[in-house]
């Protein structure tokens, strides 16, 4: 395996099996937190440089904030770092303390972008203060599944796999 490029938080990367040689990206994993309150589930809503705008999400990040910390690990079981990852982001960017995340999906980019995402359902939480990194607009608020099922359907929510993991938990879940 060799690393053709490596920018801040993408790296190119080339591994050869017999005759051939495949390339493909690659990036720190990420988080999605779907956070479940008497039917509810809480979007933070945030503005995105790549949507031009902004844009409705499931709360998270990044598991590792570097490339460096991410290839130390590659390879290996990334679950207990993405647990500790999902109760971060889910205290910096919505102000709650997590309790037991219940990991239910890992969505995988494909065989061209290695991008994994942890999907974590948490139900068990207490409030807390929201403690954003310098330069983030994030603000969250409970809709109903039928919204968020609405949202998913008509664009407001524009991380795909997300939507695909959204609909699914709702349309699984009642």
């Amino acid at each position: 395996m060799e690393i053709k490029y490596s920018g801040k938080i993408i790296e190119v990367v080339t591994e050869q099996h017999g005759n051939k040689v495949f390339e493909f990206a690659r990036r720190s994993p990420g988080v999605r937190a779907l956070i479940i309150k008497d039917g509810k589930m809480l979007l933070s809503r945030e503005f995105r440089t790549e949507v031009g705008g902004y844009d409705y999400r499931l709360p998270g990040g990044k598991v590792f904030d570097t490339l460096e910390e991410y290839r130390k690990h590659a390879g290996k079981d990334l679950t207990k770092f993405a647990v500790e990852a999902v109760i971060k982001e889910v205290k910096e960017e919505v102000g709650l303390i997590t309790k037991s995340p219940k990991l239910i999906k890992i969505s995988h980019a494909g065989a061209t972008v290695v991008w994994d995402l942890f999907y974590f359902e948490i139900t068990d939480f207490k409030e807390g203060s929201q403690n954003l990194e310098e330069g983030e607009d994030i603000t969250s608020n409970w809709y109903t599944l039928e919204e968020v099922k609405q949202f998913c359907l008509y664009g407001k929510i524009s991380e795909d796999r997300s939507v695909a993991v959204i609909l699914s938990y709702i349309l699984t879940s009642r």
